[in-house]
């Protein structure tokens, strides 16, 4: 196999569009997130030029050439880890992430990670569009959160599992315990999230970032704390937590966005569990929807933080 290179030449109709919207318009056998990863990564030449920025503006008569590169053979250990399967057939498997476990190998995470457990698994059934370090991976969830994640074991299943969620269609519910006593029994936060200029491994509430909405509704009032239930409307990184923070109601240990020292002895991390799960089969287009058991430590924590 070698390399693919395409071709195009843009019209007066494509004039001002960004260029990583411009490709994904002529080719969907790829997302946006991955042609914007090789416009950064200088695969990307317009009018014989590297364009290296995903929000270059198309000019009408743009001369494009795209290289898709050949698929980097897959280098990741399988790793024979227990997984809990919520569901599963040929084109995408349900998991139940537990607490502590990377989704996939970065920095500092090569081993022990979902991914890990799941090349043992699946073997070589695993979509290859998000590359070798997240194969089958659509979308992700912190590493002490726990539930729910949906895993496309081929390139078609990934697309339209993607797309459903950029589409912000795929039904996500969380449950989690936050600090003190919500005021209201329901409510929405709306506020926009984007990278802290603090800190670049933080999210934070920002007018230059991302739409994100956040519907909340209290399950059972605690003592000191809130048992809440989160919609997503977006799906933001971090979002719950940032969102929740904001309002002074901070994740129960999470120590990146609320106090540093956990009030819980031998909490390990965020209260916050990815409870259900809906979307539409890529294949028969029917909805499916599983849910995630609610994960002991915070079965116990409710039963012990009772009023």
């Amino acid at each position: 196999m070698s390399d693919l290179i395409q071709k195009y030449i843009a019209n007066d109709l494509d004039v001002y569009k960004r260029l990583d919207t411009f490709l994904v318009e002529l080719n969907t056998d790829y997302s946006r997130s991955h042609y914007s990863d090789l416009i950064k990564k200088g695969n990307i030449l317009v009018n014989g030029k590297t364009i290296q920025k995903p929000g270059y503006r198309i000019c009408e008569n743009d001369e494009l050439t795209v290289n898709i590169p050949e698929p980097e053979s897959l280098t990741v250990e399988a790793e024979n880890i227990p997984i809990e399967i919520l569901y599963e057939d040929s084109d995408v498997i349900v998991v139940n992430k537990p607490k502590g476990m990377v989704v996939h190998p970065a920095e500092g995470h090569y081993n022990g990670t979902l991914v890990n457990a799941l090349l043992w698994h699946c073997k070589d059934s695993l979509s290859g569009i998000n590359g070798v370090l997240r194969p089958g991976i659509v979308h992700r969830i912190d590493m002490n959160t726990t539930g729910s994640l949906i895993v496309c074991k081929n390139d078609n299943s990934h697309r339209k599992i993607a797309e459903q969620i950029k589409n912000h269609t795929v039904n996500r519910i969380y449950v989690g315990i936050v600090h003190g006593n919500l005021k209201e029994e329901e409510g929405t936060i709306n506020a926009p999230i984007g990278r802290s200029k603090n800190d670049r491994k933080k999210m934070a509430i920002s007018l230059e970032g991302k739409e994100a909405i956040t519907h909340y509704k209290v399950l059972k009032r605690l003592n000191g704390y809130t048992y809440v239930e989160f919609k997503l409307g977006t799906g933001r990184t971090h979002q719950i937590r940032v969102h929740m923070a904001s309002i002074h109601h901070p994740l129960l240990g999470d120590d990146v966005y609320g106090p540093s020292k956990c009030p819980i002895k031998g909490l390990d991390g965020q209260c916050l569990h990815a409870w259900k799960i809906g979307f539409v089969h890529p294949s028969s287009e029917k909805y499916l929807e599983y849910e995630a058991p609610i994960p002991e430590y915070m079965r116990e924590l409710l039963t012990k933080l009772e009023l």
